[in-house]
């Protein structure tokens, strides 16, 4: 790779994009890696593995968009989310007024897809959010934790099922099941909120959180993704299993992850999209 490779990377919330920073500098020698970091939402440990930072608050376009050209960003990422209480705490900047005016339904893959509109706009393109992180997408079957069992198997192809059909309608990706019952169904409250109330309902007895990619999804943005959060999470909501769509869903931090799933007992297995 050419060491004049320089790309931006547009850090939410968790340790996602600190994955991504680790895996480009294993990937691609000599790459430059700017931050585009969030006040509340960006890890601060980030800047040390960062050639430049710049802090922004969220719907800052053009001051990001400035800060890249400057750092000669030709090419970018958007990982880790932002939390809902910031995107209903905007304070846009033109650039983002004038995105917004062009969008006619405001979801993740609509608002996403017009920044990344705005950045080809001054040449930056923008990369899948899977760059450098092929052996962080689990192939079919068994990934950690105790092995699914027969019936877990059952409900892992019926919640694929319903997850894909309520992705397919920007509802969410990721649906809490039991014994082919649909406890929760992940919308605008984000997973973990999802993962507690389906654990309440299904009285924390063999409950399985699935998560898929959506139908056509655009992997420059909302990729799937679990990691030790996520098993702390289900632990505590008492879901026992987690079903993941094969080659499509992120595993970060895969040994600390590994290791939660033993300790707390939780199943995680992978489900291929064809069968």
């Amino acid at each position: 790779m050419s060491q004049s490779r320089t790309i931006g990377v547009i850090a939410g919330n968790g340790v996602y994009p600190e994955t991504f920073l680790h895996a480009a500098r294993r990937e691609c020698p000599g790459v430059k890696l700017a931050v585009a970091a969030f006040h509340g939402e960006t890890r601060p440990e980030l800047e040390a593995l960062a050639d430049a930072t710049e802090w922004f608050r969220v719907a800052q376009l053009g001051k990001m968009i400035r800060f890249f050209k400057r750092e000669g960003v030709t090419e970018a990422v958007m990982m880790g989310q932002i939390s809902p209480k910031n995107l209903f705490d905007l304070r846009p900047d033109l650039r983002v007024l004038m995105m917004l005016a062009r969008v006619r339904e405001r979801n993740a893959e609509t608002l996403f897809g017009g920044i990344a509109d705005e950045l080809a706009k001054d040449g930056i393109t923008v990369l899948s959010a899977t760059t450098f992180l092929d052996d962080h997408l689990p192939g079919a079957g068994h990934v950690c934790g105790p092995e699914f069992k027969k019936r877990q198997l059952a409900d892992a192809g019926f919640g694929f099922r319903i997850a894909k059909q309520t992705s397919a309608l920007d509802i969410g990706q990721s649906v809490v099941v039991r014994h082919g019952t649909v406890l929760a169904v992940e919308a605008f409250e984000g997973t973990n909120a999802c993962i507690r109330r389906g654990g309440e309902l299904g009285r924390r007895k063999d409950v399985m959180l699935v998560k898929v990619s959506k139908p056509n999804q655009d992997f420059r943005f909302d990729v799937p993704v679990i990691g030790p959060q996520t098993i702390e999470n289900c632990a505590e909501a008492g879901v026992s299993a987690i079903a993941i769509e094969a080659g499509k869903t992120l595993l970060l931090e895969k040994e600390k992850t590994a290791a939660l799933c033993q300790q707390h007992r939780i199943g995680v297995h992978a489900v291929q999209a064809d069968g």
